[in-house]
């Protein structure tokens, strides 16, 4: 694609730090919302996002995204000037410091541009198609994001994080090359906006070939060969958890028995949950490692990696039993439920990297006062947490561990339950001193997709170690979905915030809480959530799906004022939405002998078959649904009074490939069709067809041997 004079007088002018670098820290502004007067104040007073409400104090005169702001740029004939970010995001942080609370700034940016803000976790359809645009351009992308377009929403040029003195030489640029040379950037931005309308699409494939395991092996062969073996995760930096990819090579190993594939898990989860990308006295994970070796995190805990991460070491414990990967989840669990759950059952979405102004700052130590709370005992917690050069970042230190309980307790000639002790009495005087502490700030708006990933979460682990309260919080967020979040029209919406929830969702929303609901289902049998999981996809096919790919648009066909509808096939840091529906459309085809979800499933599968080997990585939650088409998958029901009791034995064990479905009286779903009877039986079935009903969970895994 060509670029105009335009770009190449400013592209090197960017300094594409965001916040998917690993730059050094810079400080932030105290946020203006604090103060109870304001000089400024704009449209975005009215919005519910907190990170548009950080902005609502700002000189900028910021919009947000809606037919009104899109009508006047027409009107006046004024660039838009779309700005992205989320308030997690620390390098956002510092360009609002910078720039944006900066009045002579704010003066270009108002007198030559309507200026948009917008929150990308709120409205990730729209951040989809401006991040596209900014790769296309650049190569790269990140947050924030900053983008300017035609008044009808076309983008010709942008960037991610601008210092002060680029960000005005781009406006003055941008402004100067849109009166003068009009044509040349309306002959760019429809040319952008066509290859941003054909990029990322794949044809339908027709072909009758049956799936091939070779295709895995091959993909599986050059993703393992780009693992770190000291450190665990991709052999490159920054590191980021990606639980999709490690729930894989479970299966993987599951049906192959490959060690390497399950020693790249075992590693990783180890050395994450030993890192400082891990909350050691408190639990939960941040976003990314900055470095190889997990040690210093971009500070910000996202809600979706968490939701994702409890899942994958719930079932990486019930392969292995580490009672390391049980005391994260544990752990972290308890982080979601004091820190990031309402009363009313709903998750939040984020704590920030920065506190005071400083990223990190809640979260590091320094040596004196570590030496002062933990008194006799700070010399073992010397070992145990690194307080050393090893554990030190900027004067301070990160609390990570490197060795295991026994190696440690040997050195101090403890038992092991002694210094297991030791370590719960310090990490309780250390919490406790902690929360004193200014706390990061909490985005405390709720997304419905990431809720669906957390509820998921919390079902993983009440599967894995049988704890209640872990289902009493995933039905409580499921009631809250129901109740707040799906509408009369059958449709959900995505975000929900002081009791307004007024967002249309988005394929992620419904993919996410059907997978959810279905979960939800098999450790219940209430079938409510079965049903409202196949009502969701009957919504989903009639809004969402494209006849002409098999696949599924990211919004509905009731979305206005976008320049594009896009698809998202590839899974990165949460899955994609495409690849979850295809999940959620096997199991509901299993589940209701439907076979229309069946071969729907199968063609999204076909479509993206020919990218699993380039690579697995981005494609890993679709190689997980691959494995069961290449070996058997097999359908369990369970019926009878002590129907709950057999299903909570068969869910604590490790089978990725086997749906549950069950009931303790006569049912109408397809598997239970005549099977009640007083004694509980459990039938093995594959393809439709069961074997001879057995009475002990060991009988049944012996049938499925």
């Amino acid at each position: 694609m060509n670029i105009t004079n335009l770009l190449l007088l400013i592209i090197f002018s960017t300094l594409l730090l965001s916040c998917s670098n690993n730059g050094k820290s810079q400080q932030k502004t105290t946020n203006s919302m604090q103060t109870t007067t304001h000089k400024f104040t704009n449209s975005l007073i009215k919005e519910t996002s907190p990170y548009l409400l950080q902005h609502a104090h700002n000189p900028v005169n910021w919009y947000a995204w809606n037919d009104e702001t899109l009508a006047k740029a027409k009107k006046e004939n004024k660039l838009l000037l779309i700005s992205i970010g989320y308030s997690a995001c620390h390098w956002c942080h510092v360009m609002e410091h910078e720039s944006f609370e900066n009045e002579e700034v704010a003066k270009l940016m108002n007198e030559h541009f309507i200026c948009i803000k917008i929150d990308r976790e709120e409205r990730p359809d729209i951040d989809q198609i401006y991040m596209n645009a900014i790769q296309l351009m650049t190569g790269s992308g990140g947050w924030p994001l900053n983008c300017f377009a035609l008044p009808t929403g076309e983008p010709f040029y942008g960037g991610t994080y601008f210092q002060k003195k680029q960000w005005m030489y781009v406006l003055e640029q941008v402004a100067n090359e849109y009166k003068t040379n009009p044509q040349k950037v309306f002959d760019y931005a429809h040319e952008l906006t066509e290859g941003i309308k054909k990029s990322e699409l794949l044809p339908k494939v027709e072909n009758e070939h049956p799936f091939s395991m070779e295709i895995i092996e091959t993909s599986v062969l050059r993703f393992l060969k780009n693992i770190d073996l000291e450190d665990g995760g991709q052999n490159r930096v920054p590191k980021f958890p990606m639980p999709n990819n490690y729930e894989f090579l479970l299966n993987y190993y599951y049906h192959t028995k490959n060690n390497e594939a399950l020693n790249a898990v075992n590693l990783t989860l180890t050395k994450m949950a030993y890192g400082g990308i891990y909350d050691q006295i408190g639990g939960g994970f941040a976003r990314y490692s900055t470095d190889a070796y997990w040690k210093v995190p971009h500070f910000e805990k996202m809600l979706y990696d968490n939701a994702q991460l409890v899942s994958l070491y719930s079932k990486a414990y019930q392969l292995t039993k580490n009672e390391l990967y049980k005391n994260v989840v544990y752990q972290t669990l308890g982080f979601i439920n004091s820190e990031m759950t309402a009363k009313n059952g709903a998750f939040y979405s984020a704590l920030d990297a920065d506190s005071e102004g400083e990223e990190g700052k809640y979260y590091v130590w320094n040596k004196a006062e570590l030496q002062q709370l933990l008194k006799n005992d700070f010399d073992v917690m010397v070992d145990f947490y690194n307080i050393n050069a090893k554990g030190k970042w900027e004067g301070n230190y990160i609390l990570l561990r490197s060795e295991n309980d026994e190696t440690i307790a040997k050195k101090h000639n403890l038992s092991v339950e002694e210094l297991q002790k030791i370590v719960n009495k310090s990490n309780v005087t250390l919490l406790s001193v902690r929360e004193k502490r200014i706390k990061p700030g909490l985005d405390d708006k709720t997304l419905t997709s990431w809720n669906a990933l957390m509820l998921k979460g919390y079902v993983d682990a009440y599967n894995t170690f049988g704890e209640k309260t872990f289902l009493d919080a995933a039905l409580k967020n499921a009631s809250f979905i129901i109740e707040n979040q799906l509408r009369k029209d059958g449709g959900l919406n995505h975000n929900y915030k002081n009791g307004t929830s007024n967002l249309d969702g988005y394929l992620e929303d419904y993919s996410f809480t059907i997978e959810a609901f279905i979960a939800l289902y098999e450790a219940t049998f209430n079938e409510k959530w079965l049903n409202t999981a196949n009502h969701l996809m009957k919504y989903s096919i009639a809004h969402f799906y494209d006849d002409e790919t098999g696949f599924f648009f990211f919004t509905s066909n009731n979305a206005k004022g976008l320049i594009a509808r896009k698809m998202e096939l590839s899974d990165n840091v949460i899955p994609a939405s495409n690849s979850s529906i295809a999940k959620g459309l096997f199991l509901l085809g299993e589940y209701f002998y439907d076979e229309n979800y069946s071969k729907k499933a199968e063609q999204m599968l076909k479509n993206i078959e020919n990218q699993l080997p380039q690579y697995i990585g981005g494609y890993s939650n679709w190689a997980m649904l691959y494995l069961n088409n290449t070996h058997s998958f097999y359908e369990i029901a369970i019926s009878g009074k002590n129907a709950l009791e057999k299903r909570k034995e068969m869910s604590s064990i490790f089978i990725p490939n086997k749906l549950l479905v069950g009931s303790q009286n006569e049912s109408n779903l397809p598997l239970l069709k005549d099977k009640f009877s007083e004694k509980t039986l459990i039938y093995v079935c594959y393809n439709k067809a069961c074997q001879k009903p057995v009475e002990t969970v060991e009988e049944a895994l012996g049938q499925m041997r």
